[in-house]
């Protein structure tokens, strides 16, 4: 089974530092093949025989004795992936004019009705719910009046680990 990891938090403005070769390093010696990194903020791609439970369980287990820091992370299958990414229309792009995100919801917060509870100003942006995400597309010049700078302040953000729409869709295998 083809598996990606996503970490919350690390390697965001200098803290919670985790090297990149390292945490591949790590991987491999859980046992798991396939192990590859993607840009430094902890998008690890990596094959394992185990369920989705039993792999979570086992990165979980071993950051607790690696690092001084915990690292909340989200472990989706390949086609859990591309089921989120072939959800996001095909004009929403990272790009001078627009700004498109993927929230990847933590299993316990995976629901429709976290949208209503956001702290942003929806008239400003378009924003969508799929099974493990919710995903935004905002106009570059409503950035400010949507006020999706409260999410990172806001309890909800903690239920969730944001990629932009180019990591979406290159970790989903979409590769280009």
């Amino acid at each position: 089974m083809k598996y990606i990891a996503l970490f919350r938090g690390i390697n965001v403005g200098g803290n919670r530092k985790v090297d990149m070769k390292q945490l591949r390093t790590l991987f491999e010696s859980l046992g798991f093949i396939q192990v590859s990194t993607y840009i430094n903020s902890g998008n690890i791609l990596f094959e394992s025989e185990l369920d989705t439970k039993s792999v979570l369980m086992k990165i979980q287990k071993c950051f607790q004795n690696t690092f001084d820091f915990e690292i909340p992370t989200i472990v989706k299958t390949e086609n859990e992936m591309k089921k989120i990414a072939k959800a996001i229309p095909e004009d929403w792009l990272n790009d001078p004019t627009q700004r498109t995100d993927v929230a990847y919801l933590f299993p316990e917060f995976d629901s429709k009705r976290l949208i209503d509870e956001l702290p942003i100003k929806k008239e400003f942006l378009e924003i969508r719910y799929v099974k493990g995400a919710i995903v935004w597309n905002i106009k570059r010049e409503n950035v400010n009046k949507s006020q999706l700078a409260k999410l990172i302040s806001h309890k909800l953000y903690q239920s969730m680990t944001i990629r932009n729409v180019n990591t979406a869709r290159f970790l989903a295998g979409e590769r280009k």
